[in-house]
């Protein structure tokens, strides 16, 4: 709640000092701004737009023009007062949408991205969507908020919103997966967890390539897919699972160790590859491995190991690659309380570290 008031008065603060009509601001604005010709066309257009029996397309024309004049010379406090203040006289003004959005956009112009923020959402909020040029206003708004906002709840109200009012204008592929993302931010994981399942769902979505997100389809599927198994290979705790598996081991049980591993997402893959490879993903049985050979398990875990994540070096597996690490991994998954935290073994490493 403080917070939320933090910001509102840091808005009205920037509102307030942009709003300062009566100040001059003339270090962005350029010298066009004070010829003679420029006041003069501008002097012409404010005392026509004062006749009274102007009709709404002319009025519309004679605003816009005086608007973009003053964008023209970058003069953004006088076109801030202007529109404003035309917004607040002639509330039935069904432009004023628009008048709103050259607001917002005078703002971004000035560094001031947080009123921005506050004229996009009051668009959004309190005005019809109106077409200009062939462009929905709120389509143009909510392409700026979800550039500008840092708030994850604003952010999951702005894709939704384009998800559902504009799915022809946007790819809502990605859409799903940056709304899953922004879920997860929250901590809203059932949600997220659907997000997720619809952005899969999506015919390209093996194919999208989305930016900063270049495993996104790989690493959504592996989620998924982990999110829809039993996961009841398991364990507790580490040290639980790690001595399950090395009795496993001495005792030649391969079904035990087969058991053992992840059922979702393992891997068996060399210390150069990485999870994501296609041919990472592995499933075999440890019979092939077992047997007639001497396995053999360090006593304690590799040094390198850390509270997430843990490395067992075995050897005597195969002439070809004698020696794999077994790789053990916390559960990172706070859509199951109950499954979070706990410990699988995830995969295999082959040969020595590098």
């Amino acid at each position: 709640m403080l917070k939320k008031i933090g910001k509102s008065l840091i808005i009205l603060a920037i509102i307030t000092v942009f709003s300062g009509c009566s100040r001059s601001y003339r270090g962005k604005i350029l010298p066009g701004a004070f010829s003679k010709t420029y006041r003069t066309t501008q002097n012409q257009l404010e005392n026509l737009l004062e006749k009274p029996d102007l009709n709404s397309e002319t009025r519309y024309a004679v605003v816009n023009r005086i608007a973009n004049n003053m964008l023209s010379v970058k003069d953004y406090t006088s076109l801030i007062c202007f529109l404003t203040d035309w917004v607040e006289k002639h509330g039935d003004d069904p432009y004023n949408a628009y008048w709103l959005l050259m607001t917002a956009y005078a703002y971004l112009e000035n560094d001031a991205e947080p009123v921005a923020e506050y004229y996009f959402e009051r668009i959004i909020n309190n005005y019809n969507d109106l077409m200009v040029q062939g462009k929905s206003i709120h389509f143009v708004c909510l392409q700026h908020l979800i550039q500008i906002s840092e708030s994850p709840a604003n952010r999951i109200t702005y894709f939704n919103q384009l998800i559902s009012r504009f799915p022809n204008n946007v790819s809502t592929t990605e859409l799903f997966y940056r709304l899953a993302l922004e879920y997860e931010k929250e901590g809203e994981w059932k949600q997220a967890i659907r997000s997720f399942t619809q952005y899969l769902d999506q015919d390209d979505a093996a194919t999208l390539q989305i930016t900063g997100y270049p495993n996104a389809y790989l690493s959504t599927k592996q989620l998924i897919d982990f999110s829809n198994s039993s996961k009841d290979w398991t364990f507790e705790s580490l040290d639980a699972l790690v001595a399950a598996v090395k009795k496993g081991i001495s005792s030649y049980n391969y079904r035990a160790l087969d058991k053992y591993k992840s059922k979702v997402n393992f891997f068996a893959m060399s210390w150069r590859q990485v999870e994501t490879d296609v041919n990472a993903q592995e499933s075999f049985s440890m019979r092939s491995f077992m047997r007639g050979n001497r396995i053999r398990y360090s006593a304690e875990l590799d040094p390198s190991s850390s509270p997430t994540e843990a490395y067992l070096r075995t050897t005597g597996w195969s002439n070809y690659v004698n020696v794999w690490y077994l790789y053990f991994r916390k559960v990172n998954f706070p859509a199951d309380p109950e499954i979070h935290g706990r410990w699988e073994w995830a995969g295999i490493y082959y040969g020595e570290k590098l």
